[in-house]
């Protein structure tokens, strides 16, 4: 980041101020980021941020010439295949740079960035008005912001003028390693990938080398997604050409509820499972008896328009009448504030009051091919806000479902809502607080033919 923030004094008595301002310069590395056999959901490793800093800044220098720079670069750590199991996930966790402080320096500001203006004043005798507590670092370039102050018991209002830039390169979602493509088909590498920007709706990809598809063979390629603000992602992959596509043989163990019970049950956690049409009709009395206290089904899913999951209600009504604790999730692929809140008050409309055990939750997992939805990373850490603040209005709150990888790296920190971690080990790593674990897809539990999601939920966790 490149940018400068000044205050500007229109009088000499103003100007003695000067003294009294600190001015910081920053850079929050924005790169945050399961497999439900049900929803196929494929755990692609994404880069964590590595953030440096450079300020060099000295007391004195004058509004004209004073400036921070901030770098932020990322490193790409990526994995294959589609199964959660196999996908050895590694983040690299580093510290956002601590502000550098100096004298009337100028501020560097980075897009999405939350700037608290009374981080850049450190005078005692300095107070801000209410409303003028933020700076606006939801779009680029120069902005200007009027900032309301006390000082020494007189009022002052200033207008700050600062440079808002994008140094974060894109994030990369899906590799598009292991890609095959069939002789004789066409080739399209954006079907193939996922990248998302953190502030580019649509970012642009390109490869240099060449695949032909008419012969069968290996074409090793170099792929690179480039933001509006020229950041750009780079990575190789090969893509093999073959008259017959691989099939995939799924010869994995499978955890008896009994097993999974034994391991983690114990003071403090509840043992549930989720379940969706896939698990077909389900026989919750059998469920109970087996030790399930729990269950969140799928209420409904947007792949094309709201429906509702076709063995829904069904659950709902048995799951209850066998005395299982009950919640829903909804599968969606929304876009956009409209789609959100519509899905959002559908599910109130057809929840009709009813008592939840577990707040809705919201489950948006598309990550293979991102970008087809023309959204950035903040877009959609802002729809599930939308899609939580609507819930609320409705009578409900609100919770989100992520993977390890996907919580790390793409969706923010959740301060306000309850997280259900979807993270198919043995025992998990990941660092940040959940209600609920989603250990397994390959569980088996009496009362269900075939496989179901395995979770528990930690009773010290608040869900509100």
């Amino acid at each position: 980041v490149g940018s400068m923030l000044y205050w500007s004094y229109p009088n000499e008595k103003e100007h003695t101020m000067k003294k009294h301002f600190w001015l910081l310069a920053s850079a929050l590395s924005m790169l945050l980021a399961g497999c439900s056999a049900q929803e196929a959901k494929p755990v692609d490793a994404v880069p964590a941020a590595e953030a440096s800093t450079t300020a060099a800044t000295e007391p004195g220098t004058t509004a004209a010439n004073r400036t921070t720079t901030v770098t932020t670069s990322a490193t790409t750590t990526e994995t294959t295949g589609t199964d959660p199991a196999e996908t050895t996930e590694t983040v690299a966790a580093t510290e956002p740079p601590k502000r550098q402080i100096s004298p009337e320096t100028a501020g560097a500001v980075e897009v999405y960035e939350t700037v608290r203006l009374k981080d850049y004043i450190t005078a005692p005798d300095i107070r801000l008005k209410n409303g003028s507590d933020w700076l606006d670092t939801s779009r680029t370039g120069t902005l200007e912001q009027t900032v309301e102050f006390t000082y020494n018991g007189e009022s002052y209002s200033q207008t700050i003028r600062y440079q808002v830039e994008d140094t974060t390169p894109p994030l990369l979602l899906n590799g598009g390693y292991g890609t095959v493509i069939q002789t004789g088909k066409s080739f399209d590498l954006n079907k193939c990938v996922g990248f998302a920007d953190n502030y580019d709706k649509k970012p642009r990809l390109t490869y240099t080398g060449t695949v032909d598809t008419s012969q069968p063979g290996k074409y090793p390629i170099t792929a690179t997604v480039t933001d509006s603000a020229g950041n750009q992602t780079s990575w190789d992959l090969t893509v093999t050409v073959a008259d017959k596509l691989p099939t995939y043989t799924d010869d994995k163990p499978r955890l008896a509820f009994s097993d999974f019970a034994d391991a983690y049950g114990g003071a403090n956690k509840r043992l549930g499972i989720d379940v969706s049409k896939w698990q077909g009709t389900i026989d919750f009395e059998a469920v109970r008896d087996a030790g399930c206290e729990f269950v969140i089904m799928r209420m409904g899913h947007s792949r094309s328009g709201i429906e509702m999951d076709e063995y829904y209600r069904a659950n709902m009504q048995a799951a209850k009448a066998a005395g299982l604790d009950v919640g829903v999730y909804f599968y969606t692929t929304a876009n956009s504030e409209q789609a959100v809140r519509k899905e959002a008050q559908w599910i109130a409309r057809n929840l009709d009051g009813a008592k939840l055990d577990f707040p809705v939750v919201f489950d948006w997992e598309s990550f293979s091919n991102f970008q087809k939805y023309s959204m950035s990373i903040h877009d959609l850490n802002q729809l599930f806000e939308i899609f939580a603040e609507e819930m609320q209005e409705q009578g409900y709150s609100a919770m989100l479902y992520g993977s390890k990888n996907y919580l790390n790296n793409f969706w923010y920190p959740q301060k306000k809502h309850p997280v259900w971690l979807a993270h198919y080990t043995d025992q998990t790593d990941y660092a940040g607080d959940y209600a609920i674990w989603q250990m397994s897809c390959r569980g088996r539990i009496p009362g269900i033919a075939g496989d179901v999601d395995l979770d528990i939920q930690y009773m010290d966790m608040p869900l509100e």
